[in-house]
């Protein structure tokens, strides 16, 4: 198993709350948010991560280092901030592995990471989307399956329950970029809305919990509900 997170996110939403720290370091009962994933990561039994990284991204290495309880860590740095996309498709450079997890820095996800890996190889693609089902999906927007494929997304703003795309993939390194794309790009909007008859990507529903620490609110929340997770 390889992972890659996303790290380099400004966190504009939350600039009241950070204190100097990028958005995946935001303290959660004391310890970065990051360390969360991080620990999720070896406790599914991966050896190497890549973080990606760009704002104040020397935080996140002096903190952290080449490893991280006995995991070996890799950056790549953005040095013009590059999207969702642009960071996943220059993180996936350094990727060893032909099919890489990659998580969202700033989204917590209890899923059995190994069965989502196993389900990838057994859905013989080069793309899984993590989806996770909340009571209101309208700050997401909902993913419109037909049974274990992706076929479209429902805009934000519409409230009540729904499937949603959960910050976790399973992308293979052959993964075909759309051609003319940009440095800087979104992954969920200049790819996935727009290539998704293309691309079907398998679905992968997850019943754990899910929580995005992007608005104040969920930040809070986070302070007591994720706090078993740094052990």
């Amino acid at each position: 198993m390889e992972a890659i997170v996303l790290a380099g996110g400004f966190g504009t939403r939350l600039s009241g709350r950070l204190n100097g720290v990028p958005k995946p370091m935001v303290s959660i009962a004391g310890r970065p948010f990051l360390e969360i994933l991080l620990n999720q990561l070896k406790r599914a039994g991966c050896p190497r991560v890549v973080l990606s990284v760009g704002h104040l991204h020397k935080v996140i290495q002096d903190f952290f280092g080449s490893s991280f309880n006995g995991m070996h860590l890799e950056y790549a740095i953005e040095s013009v901030p590059l999207g969702t996309g642009g960071a996943i498709r220059l993180a996936l450079q350094k990727a060893r592995e032909e099919s890489v997890l990659v998580l969202n820095g700033d989204t917590f996800l209890d899923a059995d990471y190994g069965a989502l890996l196993h389900f990838h190889a057994v859905e013989r693609t080069n793309l899984t989307i993590a989806i996770a089902q909340v009571e209101n999906a309208a700050r997401y927007g909902r993913v419109l399956t037909n049974e274990n494929r992706i076929v479209g997304f429902e805009e934000k703003g519409r409230s009540g329950p729904g499937w949603i795309n959960a910050g976790a993939y399973v992308i293979g390194k052959g993964f075909e970029w759309p051609q003319a794309l940009p440095e800087t790009f979104s992954f969920e909007s200049d790819v996935l809305s727009r290539e998704i008859g293309r691309l079907l990507p398998a679905a992968y529903p997850v019943n754990g919990f899910f929580l995005d620490i992007g608005l104040p609110e969920d930040l809070d929340r986070a302070q007591t509900e994720l706090a078993s997770y740094l052990v």
